[in-house]
C-alpha cells in the first residue's frame, strides 16, 4: 500500500539546530592529515586558490526555463532515455545504464559545481583560517540559495524529466541530484566561525532548507521518492533527515531514524545479504556498492543521534553489514565472477565497493574487509571522500 508523508508535516517545528558540527565528515581526520598526508592538504588549498576567482553559474544561467516558465525552476532530464527507433518523433524510452550525452542537463552539472566549490572552500578555511576562503564559499551560496535574483527555487518539481512523457513535469528520481547537497552541509558547518558567513546568511539558508525539506515531504515528486523500494528511497531518507537538521526539524529526522531499519533495510536486503532491487539493474555491482555507500552515510548521521544503524538487523538476519557482506566477495574480482549485469564502468565501480569496505572497517574499528588494502586506493587517498569514516 502506498505509504503518504503528508502526516509528517505536523512534526516541523521551529525549533533551533543543536547539530551545527559536520555529521558525516571526520574533522579530527582532516587535521591530523596536515602530518599524515601532507600532499593531500596542498591540493586542498590548491583546489581551493583555483575557485577564488571563478564565479560560479547559478539555476538561472540557462537557455531554457522549466515548463512553468521560471529560471529559478531547477531542470533537468533523465539520463537513461533515448529516442524510440521505432518511433522516432514519439516520447523516449529508457535503455538503464546507457546514459544519453545527447541530453543536456545545465542545472544538474551547475548545481555539482557550485556544492563541490563550498566544499573545496570551506576545507582550505577549516585548515588555513583564511577568510578569503569562506568568503568565497559564502558568496557561492548566496548566489545558489539566497540572492533573490539568481537563487533556487526550493523545489525539483522538474528533475529528470523525459521528453515527451508526463506533459514536461519531474518525477521522484530527479531527487537524487540533490544528494550532493547532504555532503555541502557538512562544509557548510565549516564556515560558521567565520564573519563572513553571517547569522542573517545562516537563517537564510536555513529557511531555503526549511522550504525545501516541506516541498519533500508535501509534493507528488517528493512522495514518489519517499515510497520508492531502491536506493532513491534510501537518498530520499538521508536527504530529509539531513536537510530537516540543519533546518532544525529534529523531531523530523528523528522520525525517519527510527523508521529507517524497518522501512529500508528489511524491505531492500534478503536475509543473504542481497539487493534483488539493485540486483536486477544493469549495472548491479555499481547500484548495489551505491545503495551500500548511501546506507553508510545514514549510520554515521544516526551515530550522532545515538542510534547504531550499523548493528541493526531484523529476526531473519537482514541488516546493512550483511549486504556488504554479500557484495565484499565479488570485491576485487574479475566481472567474469560476477553473476549478474554490469555493462559497463566495472573498474570504476570496483574501486567505488572497495571504498565502502574501507568505510565499515573504519566505522567498526575492525579489519575485516582487508581488501582494499590489496588494491590501490590512490583515487580515494587524494580524495576528500576520506574525510567519510
Amino acid at each position: 500500500m502506498k505509504i503518504s508523508i503528508i502526516g509528517f508535516i505536523s512534526l516541523i517545528l521551529s525549533i533551533g539546530s543543536i547539530y551545527s558540527q559536520p555529521l558525516l565528515w571526520n574533522i579530527e581526520k582532516l587535521n591530523k592529515a596536515k602530518v599524515e598526508n601532507p600532499e593531500l592538504i596542498v591540493q586542498i588549498i590548491k583546489n581551493a586558490d583555483k575557485l577564488l576567482p571563478k564565479t560560479i553559474l547559478s539555476v538561472v544561467d540557462k537557455s531554457k526555463s522549466a515548463p512553468s516558465g521560471d529560471k529559478h525552476d531547477y531542470i533537468s532530464c533523465a539520463p537513461y532515455y533515448w529516442p524510440d527507433p521505432a518511433n522516432p518523433t514519439g516520447p523516449y524510452i529508457r535503455r538503464d545504464g546507457e546514459k544519453n550525452k545527447a541530453v543536456t542537463t545545465p542545472d544538474k552539472n551547475n548545481l555539482g559545481t557550485m556544492a563541490n566549490s563550498i566544499i573545496s572552500l570551506s576545507l582550505a578555511y577549516n585548515l588555513t583560517s583564511e577568510e578569503k576562503y569562506a568568503a568565497k564559499a559564502v558568496k557561492n551560496l548566496r548566489i545558489w540559495f539566497l540572492n533573490q535574483k539568481t537563487r533556487m527555487n526550493p523545489n525539483l518539481n522538474f528533475g529528470q524529466t523525459i521528453y515527451g512523457r508526463l506533459e514536461g513535469k519531474g518525477r521522484g528520481a530527479g531527487m537524487i541530484e540533490t544528494y550532493k547537497l547532504v555532503e555541502m552541509l557538512d562544509a557548510v558547518e565549516l564556515l560558521r566561525k567565520s564573519p563572513k558567513f553571517s547569522k542573517t546568511d545562516q537563517e537564510n539558508l536555513a529557511n531555503w532548507f526549511a522550504d525545501f525539506l516541506n516541498w519533500m515531504m508535501t509534493s507528488e515528486v517528493g512522495n514518489q521518492e519517499y515510497n520508492a523500494k531502491n536506493n532513491h528511497g534510501v537518498a530520499f531518507d538521508i536527504q530529509a533527515v539531513r536537510f530537516a537538521l540543519f533546518a532544525g526539524k529534529e523531531d523530523i529526522a528523528q522520525k525517519f531514524i527510527n523508521d529507517f531499519s524497518a522501512r529500508r533495510l528489511s524491505a531492500q536486503i534478503e536475509p543473504d545479504g542481497r539487493q534483488p532491487a539493485e540486483l536486477v539493474r544493469t549495472k548491479a555491482l555499481h547500484y548495489s556498492a551505491f545503495n551500500i555507500a548511501h546506507m553508510l552515510d545514514m549510520c554515521l548521521i544516526a551515530k550522532t543521534m545515538n542510534v547504531d544503524l550499523l548493528c541493526e538487523k531484523s529476526e531473519d538476519g537482514r541488516s546493512i553489514l550483511k549486504a556488504i557482506e554479500f557484495m565484499a566477495q565479488y570485491a576485487g574480482k574479475p566481472q567474469s565472477h560476477f553473476p549478474y549485469s554490469q555493462i559497463n564502468e566495472w573498474d570504476q565501480d570496483q574501486k567505488l565497493l572497495i571504498f565502502q569496505l574501507y568505510r565499515v572497517d573504519k566505522m567498526r574499528n575492525k579489519k575485516v574487509f582487508e581488501i582494499y588494502y590489496k588494491n590501490k586506493m590512490s583515487d580515494y587517498e587524494n580524495n576528500y571522500n576520506l574525510l567519510l569514516n
